[in-house]
């Protein structure tokens, strides 16, 4: 490892959430404990970051190509995870289930559920199209009435602990010798094209060789420090716990055409839904808005499940997405005009199961100045800059 003073680093990661933690994972596997690497984290208990507050989802059903690519590293990474993530030999374990997400449709929907379809078979994503005697078939649950079809992924698609997940990234990379530092990141120092230093908010600077933006909804703070404007916004989701009387039985994470969505979790179930972009205003709070399920999402439920007419409220929560405004996908990469300014945000809901892809991908870019193994080049900053969207249809 790199000699110096506690304060000099080869790389600072603003953020520890699960991206921040897989790029430290991975920077420092590839790099060999050669450099110095610090990641600041104000919450390590992760009680208010976005990561632990997700619902946990991985799918392979993306609209993008680049996003189906990033899925099927991910599944596999996660598939084999204790082999990369293991300390001394323990077993990690989070929990994954591949119980595959279900995308209902109306004739409406219809002509994107099978645009979506073409470019998922044309990249290998093993995903069945069904139609409404399928569905009826496959889930003798579910009320078909109003149902075009739906879309299945056979394999790769599921849900996993997400705080698991974060955990063992964050063990692993301080056993490859990262520094974890809780406190708060307040500013950047830039020379001309370059930032020369982190402010923390205990009084420190930290000089860095590279920084990383992985700040979450925080991103645009941190990006503005540096006089860059990042359209990546803070946006409330609530997640809500039910219980229901009756086994439904097979239930895969199901998308109902209204953006309602809900799966099992361990006897019971969790759902939401997005609201519409009028009614979707920046906010950091973390107030829950149980109208929103009576009024909303309760409805959908008992209509698509009739089962779900008589549930039990067991509780609910508020997280947070980082949505880019632009295109609700990622922005990966330097910044064109300073050079050592690395960006990981806006990944408007996919970031826990797109981390171990982009971690690995932001390392490569930071060891070797360029994209090796995924190339990602379609998420660049520039993109933002110049107001060319490249846009995700399928956003849960």
């Amino acid at each position: 490892m790199v000699t110096g003073s506690n304060n000099n680093y080869d790389t600072v990661i603003i953020g520890g959430g699960v991206i921040g933690s897989a790029i430290a994972y991975f920077l420092s596997a590839m790099q060999d404990g050669k450099t110095r690497i610090a990641v600041i984290e104000k919450d390590p208990a992760y009680e208010f970051g976005s990561t632990g507050r997700s619902a946990g989802g991985i799918r392979q059903q993306f609209s993008t190509p680049e996003n189906i690519r990033i899925s099927q590293f991910s599944i596999d990474f996660l598939r084999n995870i204790t082999e990369y993530l293991s300390v001394d030999g323990t077993r990690v374990d989070i929990d994954l289930k591949e119980n595959g997400y279900l995308f209902l449709a109306q004739d409406a929907q219809i002509p994107i559920l099978y645009n979506n379809h073409t470019i998922q078979s044309r990249e290998g994503v093993p995903v069945a199209l069904l139609d409404p005697d399928d569905l009826a078939r496959a889930y003798p649950w579910m009320n078909v009435s109003d149902l075009a079809g739906g879309s299945i992924g056979l394999e790769g698609e599921g849900w996993l602990d997400a705080y698991g997940l974060n955990q063992a990234f964050r063990r692993k990379a301080i056993h490859q010798g990262v520094t974890y530092l809780k406190d708060e990141a307040i500013g950047l120092e830039r020379e001309g094209n370059r930032v020369t230093s982190v402010q923390l908010l205990e009084g420190r600077r930290l000089s860095a060789g590279t920084v990383i933006n992985a700040a979450g909804v925080h991103a645009a703070t941190v990006a503005k420090w540096a006089g860059i404007d990042l359209a990546v916004r803070p946006r409330k989701r609530f997640v809500y716990s039910f219980s229901c009387r009756t086994d439904i039985g097979k239930c895969p994470l199901t998308i109902d055409p209204s953006g309602v969505y809900f799966r099992p979790e361990g006897h019971q179930f969790i759902s939401g839904c997005s609201p519409s972009p009028e009614n979707d205003p920046d906010c950091l709070d973390f107030d829950v808005d149980y109208s929103w399920f009576e009024e909303h999402v309760w409805p959908v439920l008992a209509h698509r499940v009739p089962a779900f007419e008589a549930i039990k409220m067991e509780g609910a929560w508020a997280g947070h997405y980082a949505y880019n405004l632009l295109d609700q996908n990622a922005v990966l990469g330097f910044h064109p005009d300073i050079s050592n300014l690395v960006f990981a945000n806006g990944f408007s809901g996919h970031g826990l199961q797109q981390s171990p892809a982009v971690g690995r991908a932001i390392a490569e870019l930071v060891t070797h100045g360029r994209y090796q193994t995924l190339d990602l080049e379609t998420f660049s900053f520039q993109r933002m800059i110049d107001g060319i969207a490249r846009p995700e249809i399928n956003v849960v």
